[in-house]
């Protein structure tokens, strides 16, 4: 090596060495390492020396990560092809770092793969910030499929649910249920009280009518204004009758005080059921209305009292 080479060599070292990339090289026949950056000592903790060959590589990598990346790398490696992973490194204390390892195929004169050489990167702030993004897409979501004055499920909520058992009563040939109610005279309610009371009226109304189903599949939401609907998959018209009716007690149990109502003195609700086993014949939203029209049949008929296809 002439002087002018030992310079350059020890230049381009220096620099390899001052970046945060930690430089490294695989000889492929021996899977040994032929050189890795003195900075992995500061990022994991293990020295240079300790890494010896790709099998030290592995074993240094966090357990459910090792079988898909170890095997990605060697396939991809053999079929000559660069590429890059994403894993969690053991440091020698024993905690994780994620690394992202980007891989150059080295290949000889015949075209044969002859060494590996990449860079290791520590991306744990940018898998921090990924994880924070999903965190806050997924409240976001969450967020998006609740109302935000009752904190119960809202009407795109209902939307989704509604057309997942619809289906899946279509399907299994099951009933299904549903129960719209509406607060009674909630516009007077509001003129007399003030819409603060009555945002508050709105919210007491909806954490009771949210304890009157018991089973996990059951579904709850607040349809628009003063309106709430129940999805009550694999129930016949009997036992949505005896919810209904269980729902227009809770009601009245609470006792909230309405003076300027037409039935009692108290906040009611009026509802309509319907229960139906889909066919392709029949539509999800036709069914909907056809219990709207029923909530608007127990208001005919006086309110605070349950509407059927009787």
């Amino acid at each position: 090596m002439t002087d002018t080479a030992r310079i350059d060599h020890a230049v381009y070292k220096t620099l390899l060495e001052s970046t945060k990339a930690i430089p490294w090289k695989i000889d492929w026949k021996s899977m040994t390492f032929a050189y890795i950056g003195p900075q992995i000592e500061a990022l994991l903790g293990w020295s240079s020396s300790s890494w010896v060959s790709a099998q030290d590589w592995a074993d240094r990598m966090h357990p459910e990560d090792r079988a898909w990346v170890v095997n990605f790398c060697v396939a991809q490696s053999k079929d000559g092809t660069d590429h890059e992973a994403d894993y969690r490194a053991l440091t020698k204390d024993g905690n994780y770092v994620w690394i992202r390892d980007v891989v150059h195929v080295m290949r000889n004169a015949d075209g044969e793969v002859e060494a590996l050489i990449g860079f290791m990167f520590d991306i744990s702030e940018r898998k921090k910030t990924e994880a924070k993004l999903i965190d806050l897409q997924k409240e976001l979501e969450t967020l998006s499929f609740k109302d935000g004055l009752t904190g119960v499920a809202n009407r795109r909520m209902f939307d989704s649910i509604m057309a997942a058992e619809w289906a899946n009563a279509k399907l299994n040939h099951q009933p299904l249920s549903v129960i719209m109610l509406d607060i009674d005279y909630f516009k007077q309610y509001n003129d007399h009280y003030g819409h603060i009371q009555g945002d508050d009226c709105l919210k007491r109304v909806a954490n009771i009518l949210s304890s009157a189903t018991r089973r996990s599949r059951d579904f709850f939401a607040r349809f628009g204004g003063e309106e709430f609907i129940l999805v009550l998959p694999e129930t016949d018209e009997l036992n949505a009758i005896n919810i209904a009716e269980r729902c227009r007690t809770l009601i009245c149990k609470e006792k909230i005080p309405h003076e300027k109502s037409e039935v009692i003195p108290m906040i009611t609700v009026s509802l309509g059921v319907g229960t139906i086993i889909p066919t392709d014949k029949d539509d999800p939203i036709r069914f909907i209305e056809e219990v709207d029209k029923r909530l608007y049949q127990a208001k005919q008929r006086g309110r605070n009292c349950i509407a059927n296809s009787d």
